[in-house]
């Protein structure tokens, strides 16, 4: 189910993807029939396996225990497909992927409490590793998960908020899991400290990285391709980069700086009013603006993979790095 397409990544852990594509299909079994066919949706909905991919491939680049480490990965990629059921569900969001969500196909308190089960599930794979790091790493990448929702819900509408509150929403809602994967690879592959931490830096700048990408995504790719309606964020009233670059090049008196005020708050909703913002956005040079901070960030994250000893893993990580800027949804 793995959808890492570059080669020396494909070759160093497909099998390993395989195994813990497996072992997740084994965890989750909650034993309703009508359920395990929906969270078996969400499990198999075609996400990219970029986070466990990372801990796979630290973890190999030293002297891993295999078993912890396919739980490990099993466990982030677990964790991250439960906090996307939450994320949808808060979100309201009708697709993801292209396919119906699951806060689509039940009730909403359904839906949390399926999301619930997986990160409980989730937990007990951490667990299995029988290293008590890897507990404590996960545990508080569960923590920085909820606390950027709460930002994201709290702060996400405000159009004068800093690049420092942008970033700390976006590393605990995407970040801390790339920066926790990264961390529990090297942890169980028995790297020394001062290695760990560059390796969970690489993880942080490379998650801060996927999420910028995504929220230029979100405004520059049509609904067909993102499997959302184009400048979702915006419609939810969520600033992103983008939006805030565009903000900072209007003059003070522009009628679009009103007009994001009402979308963001929700008193605008015509579609064909904020499509065009959305267009006017496009063209204005926003996105490339928030690709060139991306891209920074990736180089960043790329500047910490000096510690890694085999060059092929190097290079591999290096690719997910460049993963990360090339995409399309």
């Amino acid at each position: 189910m793995s959808t890492v397409t570059t080669r020396d990544v494909s070759d160093l852990i497909h099998s390993d993807l395989e195994e813990m594509d497996a072992r997740i299909a084994e965890t989750v079994d909650i034993g309703i029939p009508q359920v395990n066919e929906l969270v078996r949706g969400v499990i198999t909905s075609g996400g990219k396996r970029l986070r466990p991919s990372i801990l796979l491939l630290i973890g190999h680049a030293f002297q891993p225990d295999h078993r912890a480490l396919i739980d490990a990965a099993a466990g982030i990629e677990l964790l991250h497909t439960a906090s996307l059921v939450h994320d949808d569900d808060i979100d309201h969001s009708a697709l993801r992927r292209g396919r119906p969500t699951l806060s689509t196909q039940v009730s909403s308190v359904t839906a949390i409490l399926i999301g619930d089960y997986l990160f409980a599930q989730s937990a007990i794979l951490a667990a299995a590793t029988n290293d008590i790091r890897v507990v404590a790493v996960f545990a508080a990448t569960l923590a920085d998960l909820c606390k950027g929702q709460i930002r994201e819900m709290l702060e996400s509408h405000d159009l004068d908020q800093s690049f420092d509150q942008y970033e700390q929403r976006i590393y605990g809602k995407t970040g801390s899991l790339f920066a926790g994967s990264a961390e529990m690879g090297a942890i169980l592959g028995g790297a020394d400290p001062g290695t760990i931490a560059e390796l969970r830096a690489y993880g942080r700048d490379l998650g801060i990285a996927f999420q910028i990408i995504d929220d230029v995504i979100d405004l520059r790719e049509q609904t067909r391709s993102i499997g959302k309606p184009a400048g979702h964020d915006l419609r939810e009233g969520t600033v992103t980069l983008p939006i805030m670059r565009y903000l900072a090049g209007l003059p003070a008196n522009s009628p679009d700086r009103a007009l994001l005020v009402d979308i963001t708050s929700g008193d605008v909703t015509d579609d064909r009013v904020i499509d065009a913002v959305v267009g006017r956005i496009r063209a204005s040079g926003a996105l490339e603006a928030a690709a060139t901070t991306a891209r920074k960030y990736v180089e960043t994250a790329k500047g910490h993979l000096f510690v890694i000893p085999d060059s092929r893993t190097r290079h591999a990580l290096s690719q997910i790095a460049d993963l990360v800027l090339d995409r399309s949804a």
